[in-house]
């Protein structure tokens, strides 16, 4: 029997006679309103990109699913940031900000009209760590499906992704490809719907929604285009009216230890450094006590096992053949490094949830590693701590071979400063780009420097020259990039003391972040600083930035 309190209390009774005649102007029969649970298909949907392009067409198969399975289904929208659009601009400061709106959007979407349950449709970067938020503040039966990846591009016999056309505007810059190669790559590297290919956000996020166990198996990695994806939609939407014949809530699945299972799957494929960020996030509105801390442990115990891009070689679609999230999983299942015995929205355990997984009986070897053979011992991301990142700081370790820089900084207050100093070739071999003032309060927004972290490497700087920054980074970035620097630059963190020429030492094998600074030279210096004018004094982002936390508490609003 599945509970219809919440709709009642807005449509049930004589004196709510007015609300459901706006629900019978829409066609809605006394049947659909009172005997059928009224469930909300939250679809972050718009026409700025390509990788929510077509998630309005999927919500309306979850509508299919809905009805077919005993709901009455009611499709709503979110907003969308297309990160590689805004990247490099003023607009990619709203990108971080519209995680937090799309949570907003469904709480009072969903809150406002007295949805018993929803479905959450998710695409580009921020959309997927904003509904899964939506689904652990609201706490009602949800499930969540993401869109789906794109194809991989092609170029000059292999395949590519949108990171390999940032690094080839900063091999522009430097000579060593044409401006007809460029536009060859332009027009090539993103074939058609779905998000970006290759282990970027989007698709590390999707990965997390099967890790924490709030999709289904295996729906993470179909491609925006495979007929999977089509078929996914209906079950998800026939899924939701299972959990709420069982009252699942999504705090019921989001325990501690799937938390555990989703940072494990997160170091296993060397996914974005925007994942930690997400998952304090969404810990934080389940009341998960999660910090940096569990991600620094369980990186140290977990092998990397994954070869995608950016610092490997294949995309979604490849690993999708190979079997997706359920093969990472069900190695590290097998090998104990997951739990098992933890409940997901099928109303099963992971264990059983990935028996009856069927894998494809294909070779993989080339994508996914066995764990006794790994291509690092370590996961793919470490937490830094040190006299420049008190609180903690992010580095992809398996986006570099290089594991230690020390070098002079060239420090920059905005991404747009040091972005031209880069396509200028004033860095030098050596230098710790350092770009400040970028985080979630100074930016505001934590804006991500992919625009400068692919000029590097475009210029064949990559393992050369280190960058620092406490804004963030895409999940494209490859090379020494240190980002998430807390506290950050706004607050007064070492990060606004630094002075050019200061000596800067990455060690990720060590997990530290240092300045070759005396603790007396740091404080004369922090007596001297004044903290800069706030950018904005109106409108969203000052809104944004008087309530936004440390980035080492996942970036989330508080009040």
């Amino acid at each position: 029997m599945i509970k219809k309190s919440r709709s009642q209390k807005v449509y049930g009774g004589f004196e709510k006679a007015p609300n459901r005649a706006f629900l019978k102007a829409m066609g809605l029969t006394d049947d659909d309103i009172n005997s059928k649970p009224l469930v909300g298909i939250a679809t972050a949907w718009n026409e700025a990109g390509p990788c929510n392009i077509h998630t309005l067409g999927l919500a309306n198969v979850v509508r299919e699913g809905v009805r077919e399975a005993g709901g009455t289904p009611r499709v709503f929208t979110t907003p969308v940031v297309i990160d590689g659009i805004a990247m490099g601009s003023e607009g990619m400061k709203y990108s971080l900000v519209s995680r937090e709106v799309v949570a907003d959007t469904v709480e009072l979407t969903v809150n406002a009209h007295g949805y018993d349950g929803f479905v959450a449709v998710g695409g580009c970067d921020k959309t997927q760590p904003g509904l899964m938020m939506a689904m652990a503040r609201l706490n009602i039966p949800s499930i969540i499906m993401y869109g789906g990846t794109t194809l991989p591009g092609y170029y000059k016999g292999k395949n590519i992704a949108i990171g390999d056309v940032y690094e080839a505007v900063g091999s522009y810059s430097s000579g060593k490809i044409s401006a007809e190669d460029l536009r060859i790559m332009e027009d090539n590297a993103i074939p058609g719907p779905g998000t970006c290919g290759g282990l970027y956000t989007a698709n590390t996020m999707a990965l997390m929604t099967e890790a924490l166990g709030l999709s289904l198996p295996g729906s993470a990695s179909p491609p925006a285009v495979d007929s999977a994806r089509v078929r996914y939609a209906k079950e998800t939407g026939k899924a939701l009216l299972k959990l709420m014949e069982l009252d699942l809530k999504p705090r019921d699945i989001l325990s501690f230890e799937a938390f555990e299972n989703a940072i494990a799957v997160l170091m296993a494929s060397g996914g974005s450094t925007n994942a930690v960020l997400h998952l304090l996030a969404i810990a934080y509105e389940a009341g998960v006590n999660l910090t940096l801390d569990d991600f620094d442990r369980i990186s140290k115990k977990v092998p990397e096992i994954v070869n995608m891009k950016p610092g490997g070689e294949y995309v979604m679609a490849d690993l999708d053949k190979v079997g997706g999230a359920p093969l990472i999983m069900r190695k590290f299942l097998d090998a104990g490094l997951i739990h098992g015995d933890i409940i997901t929205v099928t109303g099963k355990t992971v264990k059983q949830n990935l028996d009856e997984f069927k894998l494809p009986n294909i070779k993989y070897d080339s994508i996914v590693k066995e764990i006794a053979n790994p291509y690092n011992p370590t996961g793919g991301i470490r937490i830094l701590k040190g006299n420049l990142a008190t609180e903690g700081a992010v580095i992809k370790v398996s986006a570099s071979k290089v594991k230690y820089h020390k070098g002079s900084a060239r420090v920059f207050n905005s991404e747009e400063e040091a972005f031209n100093a880069v396509i200028k070739e004033k860095i030098e071999e050596g230098d710790v780009v350092v770009i400040r003032y970028e985080g979630p309060k100074g930016g505001p927004g934590m804006r991500e420097m992919l625009a400068v972290t692919s000029a590097i490497v475009g210029q064949g700087l990559g393992e050369k020259v280190a960058l620092i920054t406490d804004g963030r980074f895409s999940g494209a970035t490859r090379g020494i990039m240190v980002g998430h620097v807390a506290p950050e630059a706004i607050v007064g963190g070492t990060i606004a003391l630094l002075e050019d020429g200061d000596t800067i030492v990455i060690d990720a094998n060590n997990g530290r972040l240092d300045v070759d600074l005396s603790e007396e030279e740091i404080k004369s210096r922090a007596k001297d600083w004044v903290p800069p004018e706030p950018k904005y004094k109106t409108g969203l982002l000052a809104k944004y930035a008087k309530l936004v936390s440390s980035s080492s508490k996942g970036a989330v609003l508080t009040v």
